[in-house]
């Protein structure tokens, strides 16, 4: 059967807390990324290796397209946004590999979780009285309801779903939610850091209405920025595993290539789109009122 879930699905629970499949798929991103850097660096000569050297055109190449967009700011804000590019573009491609959302196990509905989904309804002294009488006049009649009942209960813990071991992180809303609050959160940073106490004046300013109004308008966008950001890659990311999954289950050989192609590059724009739009709202942060300030 088809398996699409909205949400990523709980594998197991640590002192409480839960640890989704995504959680354990952005684990496997951070170890990659972790590896392929360590291979890259651990022998940096003047005259670079192979790993070296695709290390360093990937980097110099993306610190020459984000300084197209941040200026002289590029120094300052390139750590962080080439950090955010390489894990959205990883998170988002493997994703993509074998196995992802298509390897797991079934995991039978315990009789405790589905009392847990259905609240216990409130009997009231009058109904439990009658419920008493019926009981002591029709023993047959509850026998029988008993009966059925235990039956539906055997069917309902009989019920099995699937669980994948791996889910794309980007296609779990809790992760591209936290990334969106990870780059507006840093867009204020810099903004604070490059402006000082002056950088207020872009929320608040009392010099005349309209300045004002325009203040309440940037920090409802600041605000709108994360939903922007998280929704933006959280859609196009599920809409192509959703994608994927019903070509794969309808015509499961050749076929799906070239979507598997062109999700490939779905995911690396996105990861362009992430990055580039945080750079060029770093850039505002910084220079808001940079000409009056200076």
């Amino acid at each position: 059967m088809l398996h699409i879930s909205l949400a990523a699905e709980t594998l197991w629970t640590v002192f409480g807390l839960p640890v989704s499949n995504a959680y354990i798929t952005t684990w496997v991103v951070m170890a990659i990324l972790i590896v392929l850097s360590y291979l890259a660096t651990r022998n940096m000569s003047v005259i670079p290796g192979n790993a070296q050297l695709i290390g360093e055109t990937i980097v110099g190449g993306l610190y020459d397209f984000f300084g197209a967009i941040a200026g002289r700011h590029i120094k300052q804000f390139f750590p962080i946004v080439a950090s955010l590019f390489l894990f959205i573009l990883a998170a988002n491609w493997v994703g993509l590999l074998p196995g992802v959302s298509t390897v797991g196990f079934y995991r039978s509905e315990s009789a405790a979780e589905a009392v847990t989904k259905e609240p216990a309804k409130e009997v009231k002294p009058e109904a439990a009285a009658d419920t008493h009488a019926k009981t002591t006049e029709e023993p047959k009649a509850e026998s029988a309801t008993a009966t059925a009942g235990k039956e539906e209960a055997g069917k309902e813990e009989g019920k099995t779903e699937f669980v994948p071991l791996f889910r794309a992180a980007t296609a779990d809303l809790n992760m591209t939610l936290a990334l969106a609050i990870v780059a507006v959160i840093a867009m204020q940073y810099f903004g604070f850091a490059n402006l000082g106490g002056h950088y207020l004046s872009r929320f608040i300013s009392f010099k005349d209405p309209i300045q004002f109004s325009v203040g309440l308008l940037e920090l409802v966008s600041d605000i709108s920025k994360v939903i922007s950001f998280a929704f933006r890659l959280f859609g196009n990311i599920f809409a192509g595993e959703v994608l994927l999954a019903v070509i794969a289950f309808l015509m499961p050989f050749i076929v799906p290539l070239p979507f598997l192609m062109m999700e490939l590059f779905v995911g690396l724009i996105q990861a362009l789109v992430f990055s580039m739009l945080s750079t060029a709202f770093f850039s505002v942060a910084v220079s808001h009122g940079e000409g009056e300030h200076a």
